[in-house]
């Protein structure tokens, strides 16, 4: 019984629970959008699921962006849909393969390209050499400019983090001499 002088409170009718039910999936289908999917890693496993073998990308003749990274790393994530991007724009001029750092198999890799940090971005020309590695998250523009220079056989651009691969043969040998400036005179 209703305490004297209150009435209970009326129930929903049929519409009124309707009505809340869609507001309830309505808002349950924005926020799983907005997250990107039904897993928050949503880009970044589709980039990995559709990225070609490393081998292949480096034999095949185009430029190659490799990334390494983790399920688990946030910056790796928040670059997903950037390093998307930049796959979609540049299909068929440029590859980019991601390798989880988790999966055993790519251990040979982490040791050869020196992986400590994600995500690390190896660069690659279009004879499969390495030419530059960028260390920690990048903006979209900086992957744009980046890739535009890979693309294009340019020298990678100047940001922080980013730096030239060279071979200990290059490091070792002498600098050229200037052929071009002809004899020097010492008076």
């Amino acid at each position: 019984m209703a305490p004297s002088g209150s009435s209970p409170p009326p129930a929903l009718g049929r519409l009124e629970r309707m009505a809340l039910a869609a507001v309830a999936a309505v808002l349950v289908v924005l926020m799983l959008w907005l997250r990107g999917g039904l897993h928050p890693e949503a880009p970044l496993e589709r980039l990995a699921r559709q990225s070609p073998e490393f081998t292949t990308a480096i034999a095949d003749g185009r430029p190659t962006l490799v990334e390494f990274y983790a399920d688990w790393c946030e910056a790796c994530r928040s670059m997903a849909p950037a390093m998307e991007t930049i796959e979609r724009q540049r299909h068929g001029q440029l590859d980019v393969v991601l390798l989880n750092v988790d999966n055993p198999r790519w251990q040979p890799e982490l040791e050869r390209y020196d992986v400590n940090g994600i995500p690390q971005l190896e660069f690659f020309d279009a004879a499969g050499d390495s030419v530059g590695r960028s260390i920690g998250a990048r903006s979209g523009p900086e992957l744009e400019a980046l890739t535009t220079a890979l693309v294009e056989g340019e020298p990678l651009p100047r940001l922080a983090g980013v730096g030239a691969v060279s071979s200990l043969a290059e490091a070792a040998a002498p600098p050229a001499a200037d052929t071009q400036a002809g004899p020097r005179s010492h008076g």
